[in-house]
């Protein structure tokens, strides 16, 4: 599959000097966040993250806009203890939860969730878990990186431009939706689509899940994203090497930082900012990443629980 352009010529729409990771996020005051709401059914509000929501602007990252990472001497990988103490967490507040915790080397922990309930709820044989609340990271995300970095898609440009979000209050960009949605937008899905010249889930099988090794990881024929746990090890530990691979460090670097100025809550783009340098996605399945310590984590919980996410990101950052 190639990237396709029919918009020669078409120059991106500048925004004004000194106002950074705010460019995008023009007009909301008044709006509360309405346009990268639009399209977005069962987000409204996105107070969401749970936990960490208003953590952000506690701990002053709305001070970092534009800052970018600040270097932080890596963590010491997590010792078999520190393994098994995660073990222990889960095994008594939700044994049959998966979970992977590791760094840029490879895993030091990869649990499965129960193959038998998983082919239960699903109702078919070799069903990896249901993490289609990780589908906005997994494979929206990460083809708008491409499509960014090929000059294809501008952040700031009106989606109308792209012959996309019609319905949306006028001036909407890509970097609205991504700064302000916690879930797949039907309005970027199509956008993506659009601009790849094919469907984003066989766009994100062959440019993104294919070359990790992600041999597992599918939309059904239902539209659920099914990935086991071990796939989404793979993609986390891809973010967090050097170079090569379909995530560049350029996007992740852009991603992982303030773009909503002094905005709350603060946000990067499709993923929000956590304690001890992590950033996180999801609610339900969730997952961590920390190119400050070089750590990474992901958390498939039977029953979703703030407080589960809360005492297992400690266990693993904290």
């Amino acid at each position: 599959m190639t990237l396709q352009s029919d918009r020669a010529g078409q120059a991106e729409q500048g925004e004004p000097a000194g106002q950074g990771g705010q460019a995008g996020q023009a007009g909301q005051g008044g709006q509360g966040g309405q346009a990268g709401q639009a399209g977005q059914g069962g987000q409204g509000g996105q107070g969401g993250q749970g936990e960490e929501a208003g953590w952000a602007e506690q701990a002053g990252w709305a001070e970092q806009a534009g800052q970018g990472e600040q270097p932080e001497p890596a963590a010491p990988r997590t010792p078999a203890g520190g393994a098994d103490r995660i073990r222990g967490l889960l095994r008594e507040a939700d044994p049959g939860a998966a979970w992977a915790v590791g760094g840029p080397d490879g895993p030091d922990a990869v649990v499965e969730a129960d193959t038998a309930a998983a082919e239960a709820a699903s109702g078919r044989e070799g069903a990896c878990p249901d993490v289609s609340g990780l589908a906005a990271v997994l494979a929206v995300w990460p083809v708008i990186g491409i499509l960014v970095e090929a000059g294809e898609l501008h952040l700031h440009t009106p989606l109308t431009a792209y012959g996309a979000g019609a319905d949306l209050p006028a001036g909407t960009t890509a970097h609205h939706l991504l700064t302000h949605g916690s879930g797949m937008s039907p309005v970027l899905v199509g956008l993506a689509g659009r601009l790849c010249g094919s469907p984003l889930a066989g766009f994100a099988a062959e440019r993104i899940w294919e070359p990790l090794g992600m041999t597992r990881t599918r939309f059904a024929a239902d539209g659920t994203l099914r990935a086991p746990v071990a796939d989404l090890a793979r993609f986390l530990g891809h973010l967090l090497a050097p170079a090569g691979g379909p995530v560049s460090p350029a996007w992740r670097a852009e991603s992982l930082r303030i773009r909503t100025g002094e905005l709350v809550p603060a946000r990067g783009l499709l993923w929000n900012p956590a304690p001890h340098g992590s950033w996180s996605h999801g609610e339900g399945p969730a997952l961590w990443v920390s190119p400050r310590r070089q750590r990474w984590a992901a958390l498939l919980p039977t029953t979703p629980s703030a407080s589960l996410r809360t005492a297992f990101r400690e266990a693993v950052f904290g």
